[in-house]
């Protein structure tokens, strides 16, 4: 594998994170809904406002249990940005649904809420919405149109902890809500995701999905003299030692917030006058919102230009990647009827975006290199 001086990412660790495991073993209990995970969720729940909040083992299963919970069946429709993450669409196939993918706004990568009214359909049982980079989808609009079909709303919200849209939390305006703590993200335990759960409604089911679907929950707070098989489920339980290196940096989150705010506008003062001069575009970040600080990105001229200024960063040992493809051009997204042209505003900017290196361990001095390597960079033809 090759090794970069300067990393795209490196996992964000603070120094409590192997105490914190330690002391998870010496408690005896490393399986999952132990001491750390229960801290975990009393954090999400306070700090985000959410009736319930579930740890899973990855975004992926939270978004799984949405589905579930959902009951999405064969033949439902699920509206989804074509920009994103096979799993945001993959959680609804697996229950037989159909996705219908929506294209992108230019500004913030976000799902084009103009396109929703056009898209939805009587089969139409969700939308699944991203808040890409941290930015917040817009919100009124898609959860009027919602409300007025009668329509569940998702969010994934795996960039987006801690945003805002006119000062309230994203994952706390859809029925249900995904985060992610993958070692790429803001908070990480390398493999992990959490359910938000703003239905009170879903919440009993939602324990019974996450245990295999059993009443294990409701036997541990004394409701029930035994548990047994009531729901379809699954093991969607992180171990507590995953959990306790998460709670580390729960406890930390001012100050893994405020390092990536520094990196975030750095790179945005710092290539302000790079991007006007070179005809690229850096993050929209429209008013009301307070992003995640989750990435930063430029959107070049052409995926010839992409190509070459990755090849010239990579010769400096710094390492830059672009990211999503069109899920309506893969090979999955044809078989549902995807075909080129459908979403011309995905297909044109995910050919154009490249993401720079962007941690909370990324030192100035590291940052600066990067900024004056952009500066360079001279082989636009």
């Amino acid at each position: 594998m090759t090794r970069f001086r300067i990393p795209f990412n490196k996992p964000t660790c603070l120094g409590y994170e192997t105490q914190y495991i330690s002391d998870s073993i010496a408690n005896s209990h490393i399986s999952g809904d132990g001491l750390y995970t229960h801290k975990c969720h009393h954090f999400l729940e306070e700090s985000l406002g959410v009736r319930k909040a579930l740890l899973t083992t990855s975004c992926t299963h939270a978004l799984e249990m949405a589905a579930l919970l959902l009951d999405i069946q064969p033949g439902d429709e699920v509206i989804v940005p074509s920009f994103t993450f096979v799993s945001s669409v993959n959680a609804f196939v697996l229950r037989g649904a159909k996705p219908v993918f929506a294209d992108i706004r230019p500004d913030t990568l976000n799902l084009d809420e103009r396109q929703l009214p056009d898209l939805i359909t009587r089969k139409t049982r969700a939308i699944l919405l991203v808040h890409y980079a941290g930015i917040a989808c817009d919100m009124d609009v898609i959860m009027a149109l919602a409300r007025q079909h009668g329509i569940a709303v998702v969010e994934d919200a795996a960039h987006a902890f801690l945003s805002r849209y006119n000062g309230r939390f994203l994952g706390t305006f859809g029925e249900l809500a995904t985060l992610s703590f993958h070692e790429t993200k803001n908070f990480t335990c390398g493999e992990g995701g959490a359910l938000l759960i703003n239905d009170e409604r879903l919440i009993e089911r939602a324990e019974i999905i996450r245990e295999k679907g059993t009443n294990r929950s409701r036997f541990f707070r004394g409701q029930v003299d035994k548990y047994t098989w009531v729901d379809l489920g699954s093991s969607y339980l992180p171990s507590d030692m995953l959990a306790a290196y998460l709670w580390a940096q729960f406890e930390r989150a001012s100050d893994i917030q405020a390092r990536r705010r520094q990196v975030w506008h750095c790179y945005a003062d710092g290539l302000t006058s790079w991007a006007a001069k070179n005809n690229a575009q850096l993050p929209t970040v429209p008013p009301g919102i307070e992003q995640s600080y989750h990435m930063f990105y430029l959107l070049l001229p052409s995926l010839k230009v992409r190509s070459a200024l990755i090849a010239y960063l990579k010769q400096h040992e710094i390492l830059s990647v672009f990211h999503y493809l069109p899920l309506h051009l893969s090979a999955m997204g044809k078989r549902f009827g995807g075909k080129l042209g459908d979403c011309p505003v995905t297909e044109d900017l995910a050919d154009r975006l490249l993401r720079l290196p962007f941690h909370y361990h990324l030192t100035p001095s590291e940052q600066e290199e990067v900024i004056s390597t952009l500066h360079a960079f001279e082989e636009w033809d």
